[in-house]
């Protein structure tokens, strides 16, 4: 079968790894894909493609990356088209929110993701929002504005701390969290006067910060069934203690200690199963990823965010935990048949460790030559996933603020975190920089508990 992942990140990378180890996958295509996906290729490539021929020399493989942008949807669907691609994956959340998986259903080609409306509980904040209160799914107290004179009577009016986000899409960076009456006036003034996040800010969303440990549940979902993932946690600031600034993400760990089965059962019926049937009462069948990010209070997992995708850097720590067919799963998604495709996962835990540029995540430089990615790469249960790098023939080169994420198995959490920091030093870049604490509070809760 011949499969085309959308998308250039580490998401994406993982993603392509999990299938090239399908009993199914013949091709693979990444558009566009990036240094780490362009040498990939399915590992029952050569003797499926023997058997078929009847010959002992395959022919030449494709390149894997495809010069085409995720935001191309014209593009990606005429070739998924022409090149009969049997699965499209939609990586990130852009080519979602424009339509692309309407664009390659009505072209005939199989899609694992999200429709235009169904994308957009991560498309539009305000919407999600909106979506929660008619549906009664537990998340904080908000409201919306596209008038600041509005915006900011509300702000004053509260009596508790609040986050102000940016409505649109605005790659991870349209949270702010201000500490003060003041700073939250001027995040409103960056948001709606200051346009600092674009179309993305034409709406802002004023909610309540709510208190607690955050978590990352992901499910696969077909329409009618919803099957939960083991459950990450996320690093999303840039400094050791979480200190600094918001970021993607710096690292993750799974399957996260403060969400044991018994609470992702809990989230499965108190959100997951709400939010599959508010969707479906309000029309939209949903396929593929949906993700919910959860702050657990002491009133209950309350949702702060949808995606309508897999997370990064959560699927690089928990797909390598999949022991199921990934493509599988992804056709059961696509065609409505998941309840017949028994999910399982390994013993054991994962943990990412990302490498960042200096200067991420404000401006940083590209082009730096990279060392080492391969012989960490070889190491027994480590996997490199390649987030913003390209090659310049033999040469590895920075290509993003999110440079690589090394992802390390073991039987413990402990285990994992051990042996992902062991690996880091095998690579090097001019300003990498790395968060030397990831896992650390979760370490500390299952040694404390």
């Amino acid at each position: 079968m011949k499969v085309m992942i959308v998308g250039a990140g580490a998401r994406e990378h993982a993603i392509a790894w999990q299938l090239a180890r399908s009993q199914s996958v013949t091709q693979l295509w990444v558009a566009p894909g990036n240094g780490g996906t362009a040498l990939l290729q399915p590992l029952n490539r050569s003797e499926s493609v023997t058997a078929r021929l009847g010959s002992p020399i395959p022919p030449a493989p494709e390149p894997t990356n495809v010069a085409i942008a995720a935001d191309d949807v014209p593009g990606l669907t005429r070739f998924a088209r022409e090149h009969a691609a049997d699965l499209v994956v939609v990586g990130p959340e852009v080519p979602l929110a424009l339509g692309l998986v309407d664009a390659l259903v009505e072209a005939g080609v199989p899609a694992f993701g999200p429709t235009r409306d169904a994308a957009r509980l991560e498309s539009s904040k305000a919407w999600a929002k909106d979506f929660m209160a008619r549906h009664g799914i537990p998340t904080a107290r908000y409201a919306a504005f596209s008038e600041f004179d509005a915006a900011l009577k509300h702000l004053l009016g509260v009596d508790y701390d609040v986050v102000l986000k940016a409505d649109g899409l605005a790659a991870g960076k349209g949270v702010l969290i201000p500490s003060c009456a003041d700073e939250a006036e001027k995040a409103l003034r960056r948001i709606l006067l200051d346009r600092e996040f674009g179309p993305a800010g034409n709406t802002v969303v004023i909610e309540e910060r709510l208190q607690g440990e955050e978590v990352s549940l992901m499910a696969f979902v077909d329409g009618e069934t919803i099957v939960p993932m083991l459950p990450a946690q996320d690093h999303k600031r840039l400094l050791d203690g979480d200190a600094g600034p918001n970021t993607g993400g710096m690292g993750a760990i799974c399957p996260a200690p403060n969400c044991p089965p018994e609470l992702v059962e809990e989230i499965g019926r108190t959100v997951l199963a709400p939010t599959l049937a508010g969707l479906r009462a309000d029309g939209i069948v949903y396929r593929g990823v949906l993700y919910a990010g959860l702050m657990l209070t002491t009133s209950g997992p309350m949702v702060l965010e949808y995606n309508c995708r897999l997370g990064d850097p959560e699927t690089e720590c928990v797909l390598p935990l999949l022991q199921t067919d990934l493509y599988d799963i992804c056709v059961a998604c696509a065609t409505g048949t998941l309840a017949s495709v028994p999910i399982r996962w390994r013993p054991g835990a994962c943990a990412t460790i990302v490498l960042a540029s200096g200067g991420y995540p404000g401006a940083y430089q590209k082009g730096l030559p990279i060392a080492g990615a391969e012989e960490a790469d070889e190491q027994p249960d480590c996997v490199v996933f390649h987030a913003g790098t390209r090659r310049a023939g033999d040469v590895l080169l920075t290509d993003g603020g999110r440079v690589l994420a090394v992802s390390a198995l073991g039987d413990t959490l402990d285990a994992a975190l051990r042996w992902a920091y062991t690996n880091l030093p095998y690579i090097k870049f001019d300003g990498m920089h790395f968060r030397r604490d990831i896992g650390a509070q979760a370490l500390h809760r299952e040694h404390r508990g």
